[in-house]
């Protein structure tokens, strides 16, 4: 009902209009002659035209519209009734000018096509902005027929009819309009003369209008001197009424040029005819009509049956029109199919006079290529229908099987009392008691030491490698045939089913060469006598009947038995077969992998057993020698003596009043040679210990006991990050207080890199919980070094005179993620290179089972604006305290949601802070959205093959809508989140390296 009340309020609209106040120029106007053509109808009375005068104005506007519509904007917001757009016409898909009578929904609009007066329902996307210079005036007018109106009660089927005549005396003729008036709506009231034809006193005469009745008390009349017989136009009696069955698209309202030629009545709306509204006759009796004196009732009634059967016979007519037309169409294409066919037959006819002529010798052909087929199937492809490869692995399997050496056993027999003896001497802790276990692991020493000998001597007889190899091609030669074997098939029953079916199918295919090799022997014997016929030396009189009449025979015998062998050798093997070839193949591969395993693991207790015989040979008398790492403390020692020696020395001489610049200077470099040759002992003395180190790990781990004095337990514990060689007033060190206001921070340079020295107050209890820590973060490092994505930790020493640890770490002096950022931020690239330097270390560390709580940005460096690491962390706390900490980032609380619920620090929570360091690059959104809201589901290393990190060079990940509205949910939840904790704030100013 909708569109039903959107038209009635439109009509009413424009009815109100035709009561208003006439607008008359008697200069300019009044008896003013137009010539116009009409583009559309309303009623009766009421039309749209356009002047002659402006055709060339239509075909440019049409011209412009259709450059500038298809790449302008649509509409959106509220419309402007007054300003003109373009719209896209349903019926010929073209542009048109036109203003937007009312809005229907939020995606549909009425609008009027303004230079040919029809309307049309658009979607808000066909409607689009125009440039102004296409802003200017309609070219259409609308007219209504001087001195006439619509009767009231009229029949709506007699309302159609009007339109429907009016439509035939107006549309796209040429037209005279006599301008009487005009309204203030614009609509001109004029007299319409198509040649001698008053078109208003024909449609008065037909019955669709009548003559307005003309009352006094208007304030509005026509006078003109020249014409005083003209009828005076008072005021419009009675409004237009509103037709429920009004057309709003009709034949004669499409937008288009001129068109030529006559156009056919049409009774319906085309596109409308959902919104009838179907009236009672009652309300529209005969008495209601204001016909003229020379029309009657029965005279209407005859005109309105001869339209309709004049429309029906139209209707027939053009169904009968479109059966000739399909059935000429019909006779078309079949003389065409006839024409192919006969086209076609004609071919065939040829094609097989040509092979007649050559089919004896295209026959012999074929059969001589499947022949050689058949001799390249049996020569490779039999091996595979039938499994005889897989038979010869099982026959390579089985024959030269390898066992395992029977002084295998004995030796990890004592093997496993061997191990048993070094853990015992590892955990003992009193000298006595270790003197005693040594003894007995040295007798287990020489039980294994022989076992060895003899271990070695049989494994060097037996051929490993030549086996090895041959179990290693035999894998690859079937992998390649057979692909990817099933897991979990090892079973004896598999390998009977397999030789029972290739037995049964060996028995079928020998049937059938058999008959393939008799036929062809039939076909060589016919051959060699057929010889016979044809040579002339032969005097023995033969008939071809006895020779050649059985030659087809034997073809079709030859033939058929070589085709049927090739059909078995090349069908494809059903279901069964295969599942039965597939599963011994997988037996065959487990068989050959179970051996490939034992030789590996001979192999392997070979490799030790060797290694062991070596370090056996070498210290099995003897003790390891720690004399050397005792040298090089005495040289560390002396060499501490003496640097101490120059710094006084070099004090004494900088505070008394006359002392010597270039003594000063000699004396500094004496210092830095002796700093430096402390450093390379220092070194030395490391390396002297990880060899010691890897000796207990394998030997001797009696060492720890028997030489408590050179400390290797405590190295051991400490990862080889702990030296005792180290202590703080050998270093030339500066203050950094604006680094850290919380501990002793200093700064100096060793081997000409920048070191910081970080200082940690302990008692004997978190001294050793510092080790542990340090120790655990420093191996973690050493697993990839500089892959790792970590800050390395130098060295770790105590202070002799305080409860002091210190840390040694490299300098990278405003190389922070905050400092980098401040002074000249990252390209989206260089980000893109640094944060996943950074996800890579927090991967190192989540791998190592630790958490690092303390990630910000004063503990992210950029180093050279390509590689970001992650810094070390607070040792002296634990996980909890360090992740108790509230750094900010901008607005945004680096501390996740969980740990501000009380729950403890987990890996998730490392992301949710790499997540909010995120924040400032756009190329990474659709990432954060993942660290931010799938935290539990995600993980360091999934982070490091984040599609925006495997980017090419130079390119960054488009933004989706998705991500966009991810992030900015985020944004806006954390900034809420975070109103009441600015004074926090504050915080950011704590150390660089916490």
């Amino acid at each position: 009902m909708w569109g039903w009340e959107l038209f009635s309020r439109t009509y009413v609209e424009e009815s109100v209009s035709f009561s208003g106040i006439v607008q008359m120029d008697e200069d300019t106007h009044y008896n003013k002659v137009e010539d116009v053509v009409g583009s559309h109808v309303e009623d009766a009375v009421t039309f749209w035209a356009q002047s002659i005068s402006r055709d060339k104005d239509i075909m440019k506007i049409g011209c412009s519209l259709s450059e500038i519509c298809p790449c302008a904007n649509s509409v959106f917001g509220n419309l402007d009734p007054k300003k003109i757009y373009g719209g896209l016409f349903s019926e010929d898909k073209c542009w048109y000018r036109c203003k937007v009578l009312k809005v229907v929904n939020d995606e549909k609009c009425l609008v009027r096509y303004i230079d040919y007066g029809n309307t049309e329902i658009l979607n808000r996307s066909d409607i689009v902005e125009i440039p102004l210079d296409l802003q200017f005036s309609s070219v259409a007018k609308k007219y209504r027929l001087w001195g006439l109106q619509i009767p009231s009660g009229q029949e709506v089927t007699q309302f159609d009819q009007g339109r429907t005549f009016l439509g035939s005396l107006i549309f796209e003729k040429e037209i005279k309009m006599r301008i009487k008036a005009t309204y203030q709506d614009g609509t001109v009231i004029a007299q319409a003369e198509y040649g001698s034809v008053d078109i208003g006193e024909e449609v008065a005469k037909k019955g669709f209008a009548e003559k307005c009745k003309l009352t006094s008390s208007t304030n509005v009349s026509e006078e003109k001197k020249s014409d005083p017989g003209q009828l005076v136009l008072r005021n419009l009696k009675s409004p237009i009424p509103l037709w429920g069955h009004r057309s709003n698209q009709s034949a004669f309202s499409r937008p288009k040029e001129r068109l030529s030629g006559r156009l056919p009545l049409e009774l319906k709306n085309e596109n409308d005819s959902g919104n009838h509204v179907t009236f009672p006759k009652e309300n529209l009796a005969v008495a209601d009509f204001n016909l003229g004196s020379n029309v009657s009732l029965a005279k209407i009634k005859q005109d309105q049956k001869l339209i309709e059967e004049n429309e029906k016979l139209k209707t027939e007519k053009e169904i009968l029109l479109e059966r000739y037309k399909a059935l000429e169409l019909k006779v078309e294409q079949t003389v065409l199919e006839l024409q192919q066919e006969k086209a076609t037959t004609v071919d065939l006819t040829k094609q097989l006079e040509s092979t007649l002529k050559t089919r004896v010798g295209t026959r012999m052909k074929n059969l001589a290529a499947k022949v050689e087929m058949l001799k390249e199937i049996r020569r490779v492809n039999i091996n595979i229908r039938f499994g005889n490869d897989l038979s010869d692995a099982i026959q390579v399997l089985d024959e030269d099987c390898f066992t395992i050496p029977a002084s295998l056993n004995e030796l990890e027999i004592i093997w496993a009392e061997y191990s048993l003896a070094q853990g015992k001497i590892q955990k003992c802790q009193d000298v006595t008691e270790g003197s005693i276990l040594i003894a007995e692991r040295n007798e287990v020493q020489q039980k294994l030491y022989m076992a060895v000998e003899i271990f070695i001597l049989e494994v060097d007889e037996l051929p490993l490698n030549k086996r090895l190899k041959t179990l290693q091609d035999l894998s690859a030669s079937l992998k390649a045939v057979y692909g990817q074997a099933k897991e979990g098939t090892d079973s004896e029953e598999i390998l009977k089913k397999f030789y029972d079916w290739k037995c049964d199918k060996r028995e079928e295919f020998t049937s059938v060469r058999s008959e393939t090799e008799i036929s062809l022997q039939c076909l060589v014997s016919w051959f060699q006598s057929t010889l016979k016929v044809f040579d002339l030396s032969v005097e023995e009189s033969l008939t071809s009947e006895d020779t050649i009449g059985n030659i087809d025979e034997i073809l079709e015998k030859t033939e058929s038995s070589v085709c049927k062998e090739l059909e078995l050798s090349l069908i494809e093997q059903g279901d069964a077969d295969k599942e039965i070839i597939f599963n011994t193949y997988s037996q065959v591969l487990q068989k050959i992998r179970s051996e490939e395993r034992l030789i590996a693991t001979v192999q392997s207790k070979y490799k030790d057993s060797v290694e062991f015989k070596k370090q056996i040979i070498e210290c099995l008398n003897e003790s390891p020698n720690v004399d050397h790492l005792l040298s090089i403390k005495k040289t560390l020692k002396s060499l501490k003596a003496r640097l101490r020696w120059k710094l006084v020395e070099k004090n004494n001489l900088e505070e008394s009043d006359d002392h010597d610049g270039s003594e000063i200077e000699k004396i500094k470099q004496e210092i830095t040679q002796l700093r430096n040759s402390v450093f390379q002992e220092i070194y030395h003395e490391q390396e002297e210990y990880e060899k010691l180190t890897n000796l207990v790990k394998k030997w001797f781990p009696e060492l720890p006991l028997l030489h408590p004095e050179i400390g290797l337990l405590k190295y051991m514990n400490s990862g080889g990050l702990l030296t005792m060689s180290l202590e703080r007033d050998l270093l030339d060190t500066e203050p950094m207080k604006e680094l850290s206001s919380k501990r002793p921070l200093v700064c100096s340079e060793v081997d000409g890199q920048l070191i910081l020295l970080k200082g940690y107050s302990v008692d004997v209890d978190t001294e050793a919980r510092v080790i542990q820590r340090a120790a655990a973060y420093h191996r973690a490092w050493k697993e990839a070094k500089e892959q790792s994505g970590l800050l390395p930790l130098i060295f770790l020493f105590l202070c002799k005179s305080d409860p002091m640890v210190y840390l040694m770490i490299p300098y990278y002096p405003r190389a922070n993620l905050r400092a980098v950022q401040s002074s000249m931020p990252l390209t989206s690239e260089e980000a893109l290179k640094v944060m996943k330097g950074v996800a890579q270390g927090l991967h190192t560390l989540h791998k190592a089972d630790i958490i690092h709580g303390s990630l910000h940005q004063n503990n992210v460096f950029v180093l050279n604006r390509q590689q970001g690491v992650v810094g070390d962390f607070d040792f002296t706390k634990s996980v909890s305290q360090r992740a108790s900490v509230n750094m900010m980032v901008g607005d945004l609380s680096l501390l996740s949601p969980e740990l501000k619920m009380g729950k403890p620090a987990s890996p998730s929570s490392d992301l949710y802070a790499y997540g909010c360091l995120l924040l400032w690059d756009n190329n990474v959104r659709s990432l954060l959205c993942s660290l931010i809201y799938c935290r539990s589901s995600v993980t360091a290393e999934q982070v490091l093959n984040a599609e925006c990190f495997l980017l090419p060079k130079g390119k960054s990940t488009p933004n989706s809508e998705k991500d966009t509205e991810c992030t900015q949910k985020k944004e806006e939840e954390l900034k809420v989140e975070n109103l009441d904790k600015n004074k926090e704030k504050t915080r950011n100013g704590e150390t660089n390296f916490d």
